[in-house]
């Protein structure tokens, strides 16, 4: 019985027993008194088995014949048997006339176990990765947007670099957002204390890879990715959180250490948080570190053409036009007009931009001269496409803007008003 029918003959029960009248149950039940009447007179002749549905068990009159459903399984078996229900029934309708419902073919590979519904599969075992052997021979990093000032300063991002092959804490960076910029700082700190590793094991995130099936422009690499390959340090790129399990781990595990920390010392500033990383870097590796199965240390040194401040910036290539002029990030550059600037046109020439936002027009290791063409500015900006994970620092560098630009009107605004009240003054 379900549920229902047992509450239908509870109530009848009390009917036959004169403790409920036939009234009072139709309302409870929300019947028609008539219809009480019927469920009665049913549970006097067959009791409570009587009220049971006759037609449970029993084949619906509108179930397709057996003979349409076995045909179109076989064709099913017979070419279609690695496809979904969906896909599926698309070519039994394009290519084989057989015009069956989306959800009767389900439920029929379902049932002949062509088919596994998703709530029944099982979960993919994520089998443990043996370590690697040596320091520097594969560093996982990762950026952990938490609330680690908790209530005492706005959300951020920490950068976390930790080492396969003993879990140890390589790196910790505070950022406001998981920014390539950010990720050149705290890699130019990594690597001028320890070397160059010999790869980084990261997610998909689009600081790493280009995620676009086909990019509309650019050379398929990442400004990160092109940094690292002049460095000759690999990018690994992993295909589940799971197999980057000891970063992810380290995550959870400074969401818990480190935000106490950083409380306990009344930390609340992204400067103070990476002045105080190296003590707690220090204290976190002496406690959960192991050895390494070898000693060899797999980091190298810096090449001598291997300049940092060069490598460590943002590059992209722009065509000089014939009047001598780049574009780059909506703005016009003008180069100074030279000889050697003058066989440039219509040739490219590598903008280089560094954290600071300062501009080198550079073809090799030669730069050009240049000033910046100001145009009116007329404040139209298009549609730009942000990482999730790069929404925050977004968010509050169009905030910081949208304040400059606020306190630069209420400025010309009163300097207006000023002016009219001078020359009302000077007319009276």
């Amino acid at each position: 019985m379900s549920q229902r029918e047992f509450e239908r003959a509870a109530l009848m029960r009390k009917i036959h027993e004169r403790r409920l009248t036939q009234a009072k149950a139709a309302e409870l039940l929300g019947l028609s008194l008539r219809q009480v009447e019927r469920l009665y007179r049913r549970y006097r002749t067959g009791g409570p088995g009587a009220l049971v549905s006759g037609k449970r068990g029993r084949a619906s009159n509108r179930r397709l014949p057996v003979e349409q459903r076995e045909a179109t399984l076989a064709i099913v078996r017979a070419r279609y048997r690695d496809f979904g229900p969906t896909l599926a029934w698309e070519k039994l309708g394009e290519l084989h006339g057989v015009h069956v419902s989306r959800e009767t073919l389900r439920h029929w590979m379902t049932e002949d176990g062509l088919w596994v519904p998703h709530v029944r599969r099982r979960e993919r075992a994520h089998q443990p990765r043996r370590r690697r052997d040596c320091v520097g021979e594969l560093i996982q990093i990762d950026g952990c947007d938490h609330e680690w000032f908790e209530a005492r300063a706005p959300r951020c991002v920490l950068l976390v670099y930790v080492d396969d092959a003993t879990s140890r804490l390589m790196q910790l960076h505070f950022c406001n957002a998981e920014a390539t910029f950010e990720y050149f700082e705290a890699t130019r700190g990594y690597i001028e204390k320890f070397g160059k590793p010999v790869a980084f094991y990261s997610d998909k995130a689009g600081v790493f890879r280009v995620n676009a099936k086909q990019p509309r422009a650019g050379d398929g690499i990442t400004q990160f990715g092109r940094a690292m390959s002049e460095l000759n340090v690999d990018i690994i790129c992993a295909n589940s959180a799971p197999a980057k399990g000891r970063v992810e781990r380290a995550n959870l595990t400074l969401q818990d250490r480190l935000v106490k920390e950083l409380r306990l010392r009344d930390i609340s500033a992204i400067d103070a948080a990476n002045a105080f990383a190296p003590e707690f870097i220090a204290d976190f590796n002496a406690r959960f570190a192991r050895a390494p199965h070898n000693a060899f240390d797999a980091h190298r040194p810096l090449l001598a053409n291997e300049n940092l401040d060069d490598v460590l910036t943002w590059q992209e290539t722009r065509q000089v036009s014939v009047s001598l002029t780049v574009n780059y990030q909506r703005r016009l550059y003008l180069l100074k007009e030279t000889d050697q600037a003058r066989a440039l046109a219509g040739k490219s020439i590598t903008v280089v931009e560094s954290k600071d936002g300062s501009l080198q027009l550079r073809v090799g290791s030669r730069s050009f001269p240049f000033t910046e063409f100001n145009k009116d500015d007329a404040r139209v900006t298009q549609g730009a496409i942000v990482s999730n994970k790069l929404l925050a620092g977004a968010l509050q560098q169009i905030k910081e803007q949208q304040a400059v630009r606020d306190a630069d009107k209420l400025r010309r605004l009163r300097t207006h008003r000023e002016r009219q009240l001078l020359l009302k003054r000077t007319a009276g």
